[in-house]
């Protein structure tokens, strides 16, 4: 993904987009009639481990996107590619047209992933030092309830963050909803990991810098 910043709206990324997380109805309903649907199946835990991008992992394109402000009308791009070591989530956040935030996101899972032996989510990762969100859904829904932690990185440091699911914030577009009920652990449908100039309910995250970022991401973990 290209540092460079963009100034106007990509209609093609935005369709890309709608297009790879299976959003457009049309298509969508396409699918369905013709077969062609190919949820991803949950990760099965190896030691723990729910995504070891250490090693080579041939699927990263069919099951981890990009998912940008472009949905909102806003001009940032970033991407996720494989690295001989780490998984690499990089690209350009820009705050024109109201936008000011980009993600990675996997597809829906299909049976959803069940972690209700497991208290919480680790990740180790090296940052620029942004703050960055991690997010997690349990509804297949494309725009539902998020459940949120976010984390602080040190600039080319690798670093563990542990995410208990006790103390997920659930959030909507950024807003806190507090008659949310607790994170339905047996039916984990998509993760994401975000950089955005938001925190929560219209403050702005204190340690956001737009601009070019990278974030390499080696292991997703439950404890």
């Amino acid at each position: 993904m290209s540092s460079s910043p963009r100034s106007t709206w990509d209609a093609g990324r935005f369709l890309q987009t709608l297009n790879f997380f299976d959003t457009i109805p049309v298509i969508s309903c396409l699918r369905k009639m013709f077969g062609s649907t190919s949820s991803p199946a949950p990760p099965e835990p190896q030691a723990g481990v729910l995504f070891d991008f250490s090693q080579p992992t041939p699927d990263l394109a069919q099951l981890w996107g990009a998912l940008d402000d472009v949905v909102m009308g806003g001009v940032s791009a970033s991407g996720i590619r494989q690295e001989a070591e780490a998984a690499l989530f990089s690209g350009y956040v820009s705050t024109a047209n109201s936008g000011g935030f980009a993600s990675i996101r996997t597809r829906n899972f299909d049976p959803p992933l069940d972690l209700t032996e497991h208290t919480g989510l680790q990740l180790y990762l090296k940052g620029d030092g942004n703050r960055y969100k991690f997010l997690v859904r349990d509804e297949d829904t494309w725009d539902s309830i998020a459940y949120t932690h976010s984390f602080d990185t040190v600039a080319d440091e690798w670093i563990t963050v542990q995410i208990p699911f006790s103390q997920l914030i659930p959030v909507f577009r950024a807003k806190t909803v507090d008659t949310a009920r607790p994170l339905d652990r047996s039916q984990i449908r998509s993760l994401q990991l975000m950089l955005s100039k938001f925190e929560y309910d219209g403050a702005l995250n204190p340690h956001f810098t737009p601009g070019a970022f990278q974030l390499r991401l080696q292991r997703i973990a439950v404890y």
